[in-house]
């Protein structure tokens, strides 16, 4: 199995943070833009070699737990900008939850956070029970996977080859005996099996996201991390990405995605987290949180929510006037 980054919860991709300070994607993402791993914690995470496989989660278990994360990122200038402000989160088994906000509410910053990608100035996040300085590279891979915003490639991998290299943290272990018949249901889930001999580089923006996609299945972790999963897709393919996240967290995995789609958010997740300029604003079930009145403030533009006349499930839409 090829592999540059045997280790890395997001295989041989680079998120534009990265690519855009220069910063090599490390194995677990220990080089990030706005927070840097410290050597002593980097030599002795890569020192501790317990490397136990990861117990069974039930439902309704914490498996990522966030408690006063405050990150602020520091520009050129010398300027500093608070991006997360005293968040507490828990991710729990069995659930989908939404991250939803306006465009730099801090969506994506929180999830690097949660993924170990970013290290924030104050408060901690707990993975399993256990600080995420606690865990090696290779023991995060095993226990979450995380799925960027832009997938690149450096090699020209095929696209199967790409997939198989979710399964690389299990290499060495009796999980490895699964890795053709994970591979496959990956494949399949995502409807990318007919692009497995193709050039990874070569794919179109929604066929490069499917086959992402199908490496983070492949890795086969009980938390998932999705940084907007469905922004490359077309209409249908969003719809079975998250029809496909949902299943996964009702066969007991945890999954984030970040979304925009506020209907989505209603029709697909259990609870939804709600940020604004970094805060959580609210968090709880779709029904309580997908409100008109939270959604206008936080959003700063008239917002309605309404129910399907048939279905009756929660519509989120922009006010807007008829035109004539």
């Amino acid at each position: 199995m090829a592999s540059t980054h045997g280790t890395s919860a997001s295989g041989t991709e680079h998120t534009a943070r990265h690519s855009r300070a220069g910063l090599p994607h490390v194995a677990g993402g220990l080089g990030t833009a706005a927070g840097r791993i410290p050597l002593r914690r980097r030599v002795t995470g890569l020192l501790r070699r317990a490397h136990r496989l990861p117990a069974p989660t039930d439902p309704g278990t914490v498996t990522l737990h966030a408690r006063g994360v405050t990150l602020d990122r520091h520009g050129g200038g010398g300027g500093t900008r608070r991006v997360l402000d005293n968040v507490d989160l828990d991710v729990t088994a069995g659930q989908v939850l939404a991250l939803v906000g306006p465009n730099g509410a801090g969506k994506s910053t929180l999830l690097a956070v949660l993924a170990g990608e970013l290290v924030p100035e104050q408060g901690e996040v707990e993975l399993d029970g256990r600080p995420l300085d606690h865990w090696t590279p290779i023991d995060m891979a095993r226990r979450r996977a995380v799925l960027p915003q832009s997938h690149i490639v450096g090699f020209p991998f095929t696209a199967a080859e790409v997939i198989a290299m979710g399964r690389a943290p299990w290499q060495r272990t009796p999980r490895a005996d699964r890795d053709d018949a994970v591979i496959t249901g990956a494949m399949a889930a995502t409807d990318c099996a007919h692009l497995a001999g193709r050039s990874f580089p070569s794919l179109s923006g929604g066929e490069r996201a499917r086959v992402a996609l199908a490496r983070v299945l492949a890795q086969d972790t009980a938390t998932l991390l999705l940084d907007e999963p469905t922004a490359a897709l077309d209409l249908g393919h969003q719809e079975a990405v998250l029809t496909l996240a949902a299943d996964r967290a009702a066969a007991g995995a945890a999954v984030v995605v970040v979304l925009h789609d506020l209907a989505s958010a209603a029709a697909y997740a259990d609870r939804v987290a709600v940020l604004d300029n970094g805060q959580l604003a609210a968090t709880g079930t779709p029904r309580e949180v997908l409100t008109g009145e939270l959604l206008s403030r936080v959003y700063r533009y008239p917002i309605e929510v309404l129910d399907h006349p048939d279905t009756g499930v929660q519509l989120v839409l922009p006010a807007r006037s008829a035109r004539t």
